[in-house]
């Protein structure tokens, strides 16, 4: 660990996973990064991405039952095959690459789309581009979840720019960040997970529950036009973190 377990740091660890749940419960993704913003300030990067993954792990398997009807294979798989590819990248790019660099860059853009998200009376349609584009973004999407578990990002913006309505949207990115998270998790903790974390993956399950409960039940008061625009508050909150 960069820093002993002090009430200081479990007071940062329980945040980061209430305010992750949080995100994902209401917006379906956005863990990763609102949970990394805030452990980031007392953990190292590997660490990190280990309790981003573990933790999205549990918070998504529980929010995907509700959403079961609405996952569609046929619209899954071309992520889920790009994610093959790009999730072993982008944990190699773990260590070799300036963590910092991408987060800033991730960060900037995603604050800029979003704030053009919310500003914009509608979206344009991706109507081109098919499966191949889908297996592209998932690929992008693995990278991106390897490298801090920010699966989630690219295919939450792509199915909003495709148009899809709120539940068929989180039926394709809600299942591709555990199958990435998953994938992460196994590659990356075989060879760091340790007791120490082992122990942060614990103590932050209570606040990620509770995160999650309130999250859901503000998604459920969601119409598609409130959804859309809380997805890209989430947006612009999450880019911002990501960058200061």
């Amino acid at each position: 660990m960069s820093a002993d377990l002090t009430p200081a740091t479990l007071a940062v660890l329980w945040l980061g996973a209430f305010v992750g749940a949080l995100a994902a419960g209401g917006a379906g993704f956005a863990f990763a990064l609102a949970a990394s913003a805030i452990w980031l300030h007392v953990l190292t990067p590997i660490q990190t991405t280990l309790l981003v993954v573990a933790c999205g792990t549990f918070l998504h398997l529980g929010l995907i039952w509700p959403l079961r009807k609405s996952i569609e294979a046929a619209r899954l798989w071309p992520f889920l095959l790009g994610a093959v590819l790009g999730v072993p990248l982008g944990v190699w790019l773990l260590t070799r690459i300036e963590v910092n660099v991408v987060k800033f860059t991730l960060g900037a853009v995603l604050a800029v789309y979003g704030a053009y998200a919310l500003a914009a009376p509608r979206l344009p349609r991706a109507a081109r581009g098919g499966r191949t584009t889908d297996a592209l973004v998932g690929f992008l999407g693995g990278i991106l979840g390897g490298l801090g578990g920010y699966s989630g990002v690219l295919p939450a913006i792509w199915t909003q720019l495709r148009g899809w309505p709120k539940n068929i949207a989180r039926g394709v990115y809600q299942p591709f960040i555990l199958a990435a998270h998953i994938a992460t998790l196994l590659l990356v903790g075989t060879v760091a997970m340790d007791r120490a974390t082992l122990m942060l993956i614990a103590l932050a399950l209570p606040p990620l529950l509770a995160g999650a409960w309130v999250g859901w039940r503000i998604y459920g008061q969601l119409d598609e036009r409130r959804f859309r625009q809380v997805l890209a508050a989430a947006l612009v909150i999450s880019g911002l973190a990501l960058m200061f």
